[in-house]
């Protein structure tokens, strides 16, 4: 997954990005002010929406769609109640991604001009194992639990995002909007990853110097609530966890709107 440097708290990982070693964190000095963010969240569908982690809850085997601004998978609930949403997402399935109208590769370009680059949707398959992902209710977080192809947990991967909202019309998706920031926790190792993504969206305007510090301040909350005080759902067992045959068949995006103009782009 990564290559190390000279230094063994820094990693650089597949795709260029840097990742550090967090030792010792301290525990949050006060409030994050995420309504700061809120300007990007940029929700692909209307609302009203509410936020997630009240009733009414969805029933284990939906389908639902989990949406980042434009982005989207497709995902099957496992559990839904006060705490959160656990959603498992299949081999295969289909998601719905951001690819640069010039069809040249993320990794053959430097961050700086990944920032100004112009993007289209299409619809594409997910090309790595099946993965649980779990949104705690009111942080502004997702984990993701990792499985190598025989089967032994990897780690959990901590995807800074906005708090999760629901439409007030019930229909199946959450929303929320990725940080650029994110975790990786293998064991007793908490790695911050991205930092220098995060540098060069602020650098190319993407992002204000106090979204930036925003984000970095979730950054830290999470490491401490996740990596120190092991908070839910790492007080939970779902490093074990296998979805029942039926459940991991992939799936296919429901037609809404941005899917069906991204299938006509081929």
């Amino acid at each position: 997954m990564t290559v190390s440097e000279p230094d063994p708290d820094v990693l650089i990982t597949d795709s260029g990005g840097r990742m550090v070693r967090l030792r010792d964190v301290p525990p949050p000095s006060g409030p994050v002010d995420l309504p700061l963010l809120e300007e990007h969240r940029k929700d692909d569908l209307p609302g009203p929406f509410r936020d997630s982690g009240g009733p009414p809850y969805w029933e284990p085997g939906t389908v639902i769609t989990w949406h980042w601004g434009r982005s989207a998978d497709v995902m099957r609930v496992v559990r839904d109640d006060e705490r959160g949403l656990v959603a498992w997402l299949p081999a295969a399935s289909e998601v719905l991604v951001p690819v640069p109208v010039d069809g040249k590769g993320l990794r053959e370009r430097t961050l700086a001009e990944r920032v100004v680059l112009e993007y289209e949707m299409h619809v594409r398959t997910w090309r790595g194992p099946g993965i649980l992902r779990v949104a705690p209710a009111g942080k502004p977080w997702s984990l993701w639990y990792f499985w190598n192809d025989d089967g032994g947990f990897e780690g959990h991967y901590v995807n800074l995002e906005l708090v999760h909202r629901r439409p007030v019309s019930g229909d199946p998706r959450v929303h929320t909007r990725d940080l650029t920031l994110d975790l990786w926790i293998e064991g007793a190792d908490v790695w911050l990853k991205d930092e220098d993504e995060l540098e060069a969206v602020v650098e190319g305007g993407r992002l204000s110097a106090e979204q930036g510090d925003v984000i970095r301040a979730v950054g830290e909350r999470a490491a401490y609530e996740l990596g120190h005080l092991r908070s839910w759902p790492l007080d939970e067992d779902w490093e074990s966890y296998r979805p029942p045959a039926e459940w991991d068949e992939p799936l296919t995006l429901p037609d809404l709107p941005s899917v069906l103009e991204a299938r006509a782009l081929g």
